[in-house]
């Protein structure tokens, strides 16, 4: 029977049995595999009650699905800065739902990865991108045997690897020495 539009009428649940093979089989209770499930008055075998909620010391960040936190959340990475901004934001104005929420997430971390390189160049600690990409151990241990012919993903970009790797440290220290050189003059 194809749909017509401007037929409203609902066929009955023996019209669609009748068409249908299994249809309506869950509508009876005692035919519903999930029924146990869906009891309330069954024990569940927990031996605690809910705990009293944890002190929130500092504003949290919670999605606007949620009215409140759950009892007890973790606190080893409070949201600081320009970061702490941007996700603060996404929390306040999107739903988890949407990508715009994980957008300025992943955002924020970028911006939360760019300060903490300039700190660490600040500190005197810079980063080392040599050591911390292990582009080291490519040159001992047969380099060009181990790279090519053995099936390896990485070799799709590795051309475009060096660029990501030194190119934001060598684009900084250019705009270091660009700002010293006017600070000269």
């Amino acid at each position: 029977m194809p749909y017509i539009a401007d037929e409203h009428r609902r066929p009955s649940s023996d019209e669609l049995r009748a068409r249908i093979p299994g249809w309506g089989a869950d509508l009876d209770p005692a035919d519903r595999p999930s029924v146990p499930r869906e009891r309330t008055d069954l024990p569940t075998g927990a031996h605690w009650v809910i705990p009293e909620n944890q002190p929130e010391l500092q504003p949290r960040e919670r999605s606007i699905e949620h009215a409140k936190l759950p009892p007890v959340f973790g606190t080893s990475a409070p949201l600081h800065g320009v970061s702490g901004v941007v996700r603060r934001y996404a929390y306040e104005r999107f739903s988890e739902a949407r990508a715009a929420h994980w957008l300025l997430l992943i955002v924020g971390d970028r911006i939360d990865v760019a300060g903490s390189r300039v700190r660490s160049v600040f500190e005197g600690q810079p980063d080392n991108p040599i050591t911390e990409t292990g582009i080291r151990a490519e040159f001992g241990n047969h380099p060009i045997g181990s790279r090519f012919g053995r099936g390896r993903a990485d070799t799709k970009h590795a051309w475009i690897d060096p660029l990501i790797v030194i190119g934001p440290t060598a684009l900084a220290t250019v705009a270091v020495a660009l700002i010293v050189r006017g600070l000269r003059r």
